[in-house]
Order: C-alpha cells, then sequence, then structure tokens
C-alpha cells in the first residue's frame, strides 16, 4: 500500500510538492480522514506527506480561511487538484493560495516554513524545483 501511495504521489509530499528525494527524510503516508475521526486504511484515504506537513495537519480536515475568518476544508489530495487550489511563487519558492481552501491548507500545514522556502530556492537554482504539474484528484 505504501509503494502504491508514494508512486502515486510522484515521490512528492502531496501538500508542500516537497520532493523525497532531494529532502533528504523518509515521508510518511497520512490518513486524510485520521482513523480517530473514522478513517480507513485505503488508497482513497491516504496521502504521501513529509513529517512535517503531517504533523501540523494532525486530525484536522477543516480549518479557518485567513482571509475571510471562515471554516473550509483542508486539501483533500485524492479529491482535488492541486493546482485549483495553489501556486508557485513568482520565484517557485513559496506556495500561494488560489481558494480559501489553498489559503487555509498554506497557513494550517505552514506550506512556507522558514527551512523549506530556503530549501526551494536552492532547488529551483539547480532547476529541480517547482515539480511537474502534479497528477492528483480523481
Amino acid at each position: 500500500m505504501r509503494r502504491l501511495v508514494e508512486d502515486q504521489a510522484g515521490g512528492l509530499c502531496e501538500y508542500c510538492r516537497s520532493s523525497v528525494e532531494l529532502s533528504g527524510q523518509r515521508f510518511t503516508i497520512d490518513h486524510i480522514l485520521a482513523t480517530s475521526r473514522g478513517g480507513e486504511d485505503e488508497a482513497e484515504n491516504l496521502a504521501f506527506c513529509c513529517f512535517d506537513c503531517n504533523s501540523y495537519k494532525q486530525a484536522r480536515t477543516e480549518v479557518t480561511d485567513p482571509r475571510t475568518g471562515r471554516s473550509v476544508s483542508l486539501f483533500n489530495p485524492r479529491t482535488e487538484h492541486w493546482t485549483e487550489h495553489f501556486r508557485w511563487s513568482s520565484t517557485g519558492a513559496r506556495v500561494i493560495g488560489r481558494t480559501a481552501t489553498g489559503r487555509a491548507t498554506v497557513q494550517a500545514l505552514r506550506l512556507n516554513r522558514f527551512h523549506l522556502v530556503r530549501a526551494r530556492r536552492l532547488w529551483v537554482q539547480t532547476g529541480l524545483h517547482p515539480p511537474e504539474t502534479p497528477i492528483t484528484g480523481e
């Protein structure tokens, strides 16, 4: 199952889009809907992600949009396309939320963590970032 989820993600965190190869970390499998909230161990409920995104996400499925103050769903990589909710900054180092879900996910998962933005800048300089348009959502 792990291999299936990793292959489906193309070796990228399905939230911050970091590459497992470039990050030097082992990534984890996230339950999009936590098992504590009724989520199951099925491919449709699993996402490949870095430990930081997973630790910030926890069991949450909804967070507050920083622009409107309204509760919105976190990005779901199984049912939504990354590019509908996010885009890269002009430098390619920061994730910008396009929608309420995007903005809320950027803030809640801290997709622009200092160390990650710094790493992305180096990856951009070497031509290894940003990644190709992801194949996500069903």
